[in-house]
């Protein structure tokens, strides 16, 4: 099942099990792969794939280590991948489905923890993302060229060359090692031209700042 297999946010669930993750976002129309090794996660990708597949990223800030409070906005997608290896991780896929805001952690008995989503906001998030006005090529590598450099980073020029321009906002997005906030308002973007705009403007300010690593 694939997100355009939802049509309405009437089809989506009424509970989500939520993975709260700092500095880790999913977005509709987009993959997230995932390393799945804690015991209480493992159970919770069990029942997933038991069940709906469905798993809400949200990023976490702050709170009870055991427990840290979840950040309003997360983005749910559906198991697509999902392997077993020898250890007992589980390395799995998830595809973006749709973004929802939190009304409330429900009291459960489960290891992982569980929301009651509203959908609402995002019912915009079950069509194809517009491309009717993104941002040029050429203005988007221009300040990844800049924050590359101030960072003493590394990039794939190639693969930046050839890939679309909505894959690679998306891919920067999710993939930039960002602030926790900065990547929450990436998420929180209206639209994927909001989110473009966005991150043209975060790539120029933070191109200031020292750093290291390489673009995932």
């Amino acid at each position: 099942m694939s997100s355009m297999t939802y049509h309405s946010v009437d089809q989506l669930p009424d509970t989500l099990t939520v993975f709260p993750l700092p500095g880790v976002v999913l977005f509709p129309h987009w993959h997230l792969p995932l390393n799945i090794f804690e015991p209480r996660y493992l159970n919770m990708v069990d029942d997933a794939m038991a069940g709906n597949r469905l798993i809400g990223m949200i990023q976490s800030v702050g709170g009870d280590r055991l427990k840290p409070d979840l950040i309003g906005v997360g983005c749910a997608g559906r198991i697509t991948s999902y392997s077993e290896t020898d250890d007992g991780r589980y390395l799995i896929t998830l595809a973006g489905i749709a973004r929802f805001r939190v009304l409330e952690e429900l009291a459960v008995m489960t290891p992982y923890r569980q929301v009651r989503p509203n959908w609402a906001p995002y019912a915009n998030d079950l069509r194809p993302d517009s491309l009717i006005g993104l941002p040029s090529r050429e203005d988007l590598v221009d300040a990844l060229r800049k924050y590359v450099s101030s960072h003493d980073m590394k990039a794939d020029w190639d693969a930046v060359k050839v890939a679309p321009i909505d894959a690679l906002v998306q891919a920067l997005a999710a993939g930039s090692p960002f602030s926790v906030m900065e990547k929450q308002a990436l998420l929180e973007a209206p639209t994927l031209k909001d989110r473009a705009d966005m991150l043209i403007t975060i790539l120029t300010m933070d191109s200031a700042g020292p750093d290291d690593g390489t673009l995932q």
